[in-house]
C-alpha cells in the first residue's frame, strides 16, 4: 500500500479546516430567550388588565343633572352601595295642577324601578312620558359620576335624615273642621295624625272609623293621593285638602 505524501495531506487538512469555518459563519445565532423577555415585565402589583378587572366597590350618594322637560325640571338623587342602587328619590318633578297629581303617581314608582334595575334602562309610567324621561336623563348623569369617580374617590355620606313636623291648614267640611300634622323624614310621611275632626252625634262614630285609615293611608301613599273612606265622604275630603296643604309647606 503506497503511503500519503506529506504534502497531499497538509492540503486536505487545510481544506478540511476552510470548510469548517465557511460553514460556521454561515450559521445564523439562534434566538435569544432572554432577549425575547426584555420589555414583558409582570404588571406591578395591584394592577389588572382592563378586561375582567375589579369593578369599584365603593359608594355614596351622588345627584344628577336636571333634566329640562316640557312641564319642568326633573332631578335624581341616588345612593349607591357595594355597587347598587340602594335608594332613588327625586329631587325635581313638574308640579302644578294635573303634573302635581302625575308627579305623585309616577315618582314613587320611577325611584322603585331604578333600585330594581340598579340602572337606567327602566319602563316610562304610563301618563308620565315626559317625566319619565327626564328622570331617566337624570339618572344616567347620576350613574355617570358615579362610574368617573373610580374605585380611589370617595362619595360624600349622605347628609342624615331631617325632620319636619308640619300642621296643614283646617279645612272646612259640612260637618266641622279637619286638620292634619304630618312628621316627615328624608322625604316621606313618617307619622300623621288628625288634630281637629268632626265630633258629636253620629260624627264622633264616623270620625273614630274613618282618621286611623286616613292616617295610616297617608303614610302608605307618601302623598294627599288617598282613597276616601266609606261613610266619611266629607272627613276624607277634609282630611285630602289638609294633608296636602301641610305638603306643600314641606315642598312635597
Amino acid at each position: 500500500m503506497k503511503k500519503s505524501h506529506p504534502v497531499r495531506r497538509a492540503v486536505l487538512a487545510t481544506a478540511a479546516t476552510v470548510s469548517g469555518i465557511v460553514l460556521l459563519l454561515s450559521l445564523k445565532p439562534g434566538a435569544d430567550p432572554a432577549a425575547e423577555a426584555v420589555g414583558a415585565r409582570p404588571p406591578a402589583a395591584g394592577q389588572q388588565s382592563a378586561q375582567g378587572g375589579a369593578q369599584p366597590a365603593g359608594g355614596g350618594t351622588v345627584t344628577g343633572a336636571a333634566a329640562q322637560t316640557q312641564y319642568g325640571p326633573v332631578q335624581v338623587r341616588i345612593t349607591v352601595t357595594g355597587g347598587r342602587i340602594t335608594a332613588a328619590e327625586t329631587v325635581q318633578a313638574p308640579s302644578g295642577g294635573q303634573s302635581t297629581r302625575i308627579t305623585e303617581n309616577a315618582v314613587p314608582k320611577l325611584n322603585a324601578a331604578a333600585v330594581a334595575a340598579n340602572s337606567a334602562g327602566i319602563d316610562a309610567v304610563s301618563g308620565a312620558t315626559y317625566t319619565s324621561a327626564g328622570y331617566q336623563q337624570s339618572l344616567q348623569s347620576a350613574l355617570d359620576q358615579m362610574s368617573q369617580a373610580g374605585p380611589t374617590e370617595s362619595a360624600p355620606a349622605p347628609a342624615p335624615a331631617q325632620r319636619q313636623v308640619l300642621t296643614g291648614e283646617a279645612a272646612e267640611t259640612q260637618y266641622g273642621p279637619v286638620q292634619v300634622r304630618i312628621t316627615v323624614s328624608g322625604g316621606k310621611i313618617v307619622e300623621a295624625e288628625t288634630v281637629q275632626a268632626p265630633s258629636g252625634g253620629q260624627s264622633t262614630r264616623v270620625t273614630a272609623n274613618a282618621v286611623p285609615k286616613l292616617n295610616a293611608a297617608a303614610v302608605a301613599a307618601n302623598s294627599a293621593g288617598i282613597d276616601a273612606v266609606s261613610g266619611a265622604t266629607y272627613t276624607s275630603a277634609g282630611y285630602q285638602q289638609s294633608l296636602q296643604s301641610a305638603l306643600d309647606q314641606s315642598g312635597g
